[in-house]
């Protein structure tokens, strides 16, 4: 295993595998409902019954959902090089539930957040226009995700480990959605080598030093294999 500081972005791909639907590929979940009914502030404000239904379905399917191989190698590297920072753009928690620690930096859909008084608490299986926050009591509750137009969890946070990174490593992502898209930049502004690990290329390909392309349950496996050996 070499030294140095790897950190890792992960984005819906990485939990295709295991039966959640990314957003944007061919089935995805866009396909199915506009984002601009669901995933802004503005639906919440306008339709939040519409806005409840829709993520109290995605919490039940995540929590229904198991990790797969490539979580499974994540938590492994991470175990065995410390100084490993997964970040990941999803909100589910399989990341987690195969023994990884991640920086969730869009929220998950295990919380829920009162919009009155920024109070944050396990999420029931179900929320509704009724769901009072426990600090509050005022029917405020939503779920605790970065919605488009809000701004990412973490963020100095983030830059400080991409500024100090060796290795920078996209897995699953479409490198469509900023400011995650601009993190390989960072990091080569940093000095870091880049790799990107996605069943296809993605937008910012170009911008990475070298690419694996494949199933994540597959490639993810092999190159921890290889970077616990080498």
């Amino acid at each position: 295993m070499r030294d140095g500081k790897i950190v890792i972005l992960t984005g819906a791909g990485i939990s295709a595998e295991s039966g959640l639907a990314t957003f944007r590929d061919a089935g995805g979940l866009w396909e199915h409902v506009r984002l601009e009914d669901v995933a802004t502030p503005e639906a919440f404000a306008r339709n939040p019954d519409t806005v409840h239904a829709f993520y109290n379905m995605r919490r039940a399917q995540a929590a229904a959902a198991a990790p797969n191989a490539a979580h499974a190698a994540l938590a492994r590297l991470q175990a065995a090089h410390p100084d490993t920072v997964i970040v990941t753009q999803n909100v589910d928690a399989l990341h987690e539930r195969a023994g990884a620690t991640v920086i969730h930096m869009h929220g998950a859909l295990a919380g829920a957040l009162c919009a009155a008084c920024d109070h944050r608490w396990a999420a029931p299986p179900e929320m509704d226009t009724t769901t009072a926050c426990p600090a509050c009591q005022h029917p405020a509750a939503r779920p605790d995700v970065v919605w488009f137009g809000e701004m990412p969890y973490h963020m100095e946070t983030i830059a400080g480990h991409l500024e100090t990174a060796d290795l920078f490593v996209a897995i699953g992502t479409s490198g469509q959605v900023y400011p995650a898209a601009g993190f390989v930049a960072e990091a080569r502004r940093a000095g870091a080598r880049t790799l990107e690990l996605n069943l296809a290329a993605s937008d910012v390909s170009a911008a990475f030093d070298a690419h694996e392309v494949g199933p994540a349950s597959t490639i993810v496996p092999a190159w921890v294999h290889d970077m616990l050996a080498g």
